[in-house]
Order: structure tokens, then C-alpha cells, then sequence
């Protein structure tokens, strides 16, 4: 279980600090990470050497792949529905959201009101997936999803991601849109500060599934095997290759 352009973004590489190899989605810092992300590419058969062409910006890179792999998978899976995969575009784009276009304009026309309400509400996610609607009253594509892509996972970047789809549920008009995370972090600890919650995050999905499984069950510590566990059973961690079929299912 992985998904199409693993094996194109994984690897090992130098550290910075100590010149050193280690897994490219590793951190360095942390000698858990980098047994588990060590265990994974064995698992997927690479060798414990410098891997040749890894991206230097693999989270960039990981948006891209799973804009454009989602985008012939939808297609595939269901060719009469107006799918639109778009990267970075603005919420204010889509049916559910449009009416805050007009609170932007008076945003920017009142201090008081850019005081009190701030502008976080125009998000625009990594990954939209969107549908054009025959409604005659639909001007703008429904947002059917937004997919946040995180290479690795920090704190800072948890808070991200709950605070962009905590305002995504808030401000929209109409039926919420799917929203998932899509990662190659290798510590279930990590992983599972995004996957719990009270429904921010519908689920994540990890891009090398499989090979996590393995790493944790041969390397992870009790409190990863624990987290790990309690993820996949409530099916907060799924693998990467299910995101497209539940997509169509909505």
C-alpha cells in the first residue's frame, strides 16, 4: 500500500548537521523517527545509501503529485462528473464560500472590522478538489474537498491545519467539504496529533502505508505501536491509495 509517486519522493540523504545519511522524511533530531523511516525504506527495497534525485522541496512536490494523481484517478473512477483539481486556489472561489468575497470587501474598508474579524478565513488549501454543478444557480464549482499536504508533521503545523479547517467548517454555506490530510510522517505520536480530534480532521492519509505498518511493528517503541494501533483501528490513518474511491463515494 503506497501510492504512485512514493517511491519518486523518498530516500536517504545527508543530514545537515551531523553529514551523516539518514531518511529524507526523518527527523534528524530524533532517533525514533529516524528508525522508523530507516524501516520503511527497507521496506520498499531501498538501499541504505544516498538515493539519487530526491526533490529538494519534497512538500512542494508531494502537492503537485497528489493534485495531478488525484485528478486522473477521479477521472477514471468517475468520468461523468466535472471533477476540478486546482493547487493554492482560494476558498472564496467555490460555491460554499463565495458570499465571503463580499465580507472581504468590508473587511478591507474598516479597521475595526479587520480588528475583530481578522482575514483568516481566506484560506487556500494545498489540494482542492472541486465539481462543476449543472444547478443553474451555482456559479462557482462546489468544493468537494481540501487536502492538506504535509511532508512531516511538527506542532506548529498541527495547529495549522486545524485552524485553516476549523474556519473552513465555520463560514461555509451549504454541505462541508471532505477534509483529509495527506503525509509521509514515520512517527504515529505525530501523526496522531492531526487524526485525533472532534471531527476538524476527517482522516489522514499516509502515502507509504504499508511500510509504516512494518517500521512500527519491527522498530516503533510501545508508545508509537500504542498510537499507530489506535489510529488505524478507528480508522483515523488510512493508506493514501483509499483516498480517490472515498472521494467518489460521496
Amino acid at each position: 500500500m503506497t501510492s504512485p509517486f512514493t517511491h519518486q519522493l523518498l530516500g536517504w540523504k545527508k543530514a545537515d548537521k551531523t553529514g551523516r545519511v539518514v531518511p529524507n522524511f526523518a527527523d534528524s533530531d530524533n532517533e525514533q523517527s529516524i528508525a522508523l523511516a530507516g524501516a520503511m525504506l527497507d521496506h520498499l527495497g531501498f538501499n541504505r545509501a544516498l538515493t539519487e534525485g530526491l526533490p529538494p522541496k519534497p512538500g512542494t512536490v508531494l502537492e503537485h503529485r497528489v493534485r495531478d494523481d488525484l485528478s486522473s484517478s477521479l477521472q477514471n473512477l468517475a468520468p461523468s462528473r466535472a471533477w476540478r483539481l486546482d493547487r493554492k486556489a482560494i476558498v472564496t472561489s467555490f460555491a460554499q464560500y463565495s458570499h465571503l468575497r463580499r465580507v472581504d470587501d468590508l473587511v478591507k474598508q474598516s479597521q475595526e472590522l479587520r480588528v475583530a474579524i481578522g482575514r483568516d478565513y481566506l484560506i487556500r488549501p494545498d489540494v482542492t478538489v472541486g465539481l462543476e454543478l449543472p444547478a443553474a444557480r451555482m456559479h462557482a464549482p462546489f468544493l468537494h474537498a481540501a487536502v492538506s499536504c504535509k511532508w512531516t508533521i511538527r506542532s506548529d503545523r498541527v495547529q495549522n491545519i486545524r485552524h485553516e479547517f476549523i474556519q473552513m467548517i465555520r463560514h461555509r454555506r451549504g454541505r462541508q467539504p471532505h477534509l483529509v490530510a495527506v503525509t509521509a510522517e514515520p512517527m504515529p505520536s505525530r501523526i496522531a496529533a492531526i487524526a485525533r480530534g472532534t471531527g476538524e480532521v476527517d482522516a489522514v492519509y499516509h502515502i507509504a502505508f504499508e511500510a509504516l505498518a512494518h517500521a512500527v511493528a519491527t522498530q516503533g517503541n510501545a508508545q508509537q505501536q500504542d498510537d499507530w494501533n489506535e489510529c488505524v483501528e478507528q480508522r483515523r490513518v488510512l493508506p493514501y491509495e483509499e483516498l480517490a474511491t472515498t472521494l467518489v463515494r460521496w
